[in-house]
């Protein structure tokens, strides 16, 4: 029920949902020059959201939960291939036997975990802010600098996710496209830096092309453009070997965002953290909820510190995985480029079939053939070598359902 504002001398009248709907939404027309009618039973949105498209994620599960029988292989959001190491779920089950319920809220600030981070990225804990995600870091920083009209740069095709957080701020986005979208180029890159660009975004390696750009390169673009924030995200460094945290300790406008989602398998529990100069961070902290991680994802997150041996070896299975994908590719003819990631790009024709036939046969890829200059392309991350060798199994029936290939066993 609603209340309709008094005239002068009458007394409220509640509304009923039925009475709202007969009702005209009455226009109230501003008297200031230049103001725009507004519907007074309809708030509108903020004029730096007006035009922005919701991020429209394609998901696999349905699928996967309507075929419980099959062996699904999830590879279309370069998820963890295996679950987190056994003593993770031994500390969340200890935490949850323990004398703090869930009725309270988590650790503020995530003090342990970033007291173990210390070691793991070899700065301070002053340097770290744990955050809801590495989307939760990306988005912090694109409150926290940007103003409407500033403008932010980044190589593209990249995480469109970002970009959305960019332009919820009312940012002006300048994408690259470099002429080879597989092959990183600085130069280019940082003759696109203007007096107006606030930031530079690099999603080092890039997703969904593996561009990888060296350290010496970064900090070539932090030290040509000291007035931007050069934000470098990092969600698959582990597989990559090379981290621009290194360099943070010489930049004040250098900011590295990293995920526990990717290599770490925490994807569930959303938990990543950033790294960067006690002044940045105290920049980026005047918006930063101090609550915001949970603390079953602050405890996980702990514990995966604690057994970094078994996600090495995991880390060493997806390199020999994506050899054995990239020797199959290379011996039936197929377009394959391989990443520093843990994901791969292959070029088919009839991509869409493709994509669509291996779906059916409980393989889920993700169709990037929509961007510029990935025309027939899909990408798929990669897990143990046991895996992909069952999985190659089912591409090659695929192919050869499609008529794309000759069955081997004729």
């Amino acid at each position: 029920m609603w209340f309709d504002p008094a005239s002068p001398g009458k007394e409220p009248r509640m509304l009923t949902g039925e009475t709202m709907s007969a009702r005209p939404a009455k226009k109230i027309q501003e008297t200031r020059k230049g103001m725009r009618l507004i519907d007074r039973f309809r708030p509108e949105v903020a004029e730096t959201t007006r035009d922005i498209q919701p991020y429209e994620p394609v998901s696999s599960l349905p699928r996967m939960t309507e075929r419980p029988e099959m062996e699904h292989f999830k590879l279309d959001w370069n998820e963890s291939t295996i679950p987190p190491s056994p003593h993770v779920r031994k500390a969340v089950l200890a935490y949850l036997d323990g004398p703090v319920g869930l009725n309270i809220y988590p650790q503020l600030f995530s003090t342990d975990l970033r007291l173990k981070l210390q070691t793991h990225v070899g700065y301070p804990a002053d340097h770290i802010l744990v955050t809801n995600g590495s989307d939760d870091a990306l988005d912090l920083i694109c409150k926290t600098y940007l103003n409407p009209g500033d403008r932010v740069l980044s190589p593209y095709p990249t995480y469109t996710h970002f970009l959305l957080f960019a332009k919820s701020r009312g940012a002006v986005i300048d994408k690259l496209h470099f002429n080879d979208p597989f092959a990183a180029d600085m130069e280019e890159l940082i003759a696109q830096v203007t007096d107006q660009t606030k930031i530079v975004y690099v999603v080092n390696p890039n997703n969904p092309t593996g561009q990888l750009f060296t350290n010496e390169e970064i900090e070539k673009l932090a030290q040509s453009a000291p007035h931007a924030v050069i934000l470098v995200d990092e969600a698959y460094a582990e597989f990559a070997g090379v981290s621009a945290v290194d360099l943070v300790g010489g930049y004040e406008n250098i900011i590295v965002t990293r995920s526990f989602s990717k290599a770490y398998g925490l994807a569930g529990l959303r938990v990543g953290y950033l790294v960067t100069q006690p002044y940045t961070s105290r920049q980026l902290g005047r918006l930063y909820n101090p609550k915001s991680v949970n603390q079953l994802a602050q405890v996980a997150a702990g514990a995966v510190l604690e057994d970094m041996d078994y996600y090495r070896r995991y880390i060493d299975e997806v390199g020999e995985s994506k050899e054995l994908l990239a020797r199959w590719c290379e011996h039936n003819g197929l377009d394959f480029r391989n990443t520093p990631a843990n994901f791969v790009m292959i070029r088919v024709e009839r991509v869409k079939d493709v994509v669509e036939a291996l779906a059916e046969a409980g393989v889920y890829v993700r169709d990037r053939s929509s961007f510029p200059q990935l025309e027939g392309c899909f990408r798929l991350n990669v897990g143990t070598v046991e895996q992909t060798s069952r999985i190659i199994r089912r591409f090659e029936r695929v192919l050869v359902n499609l008529g794309m290939m000759e069955s081997k066993h004729d």
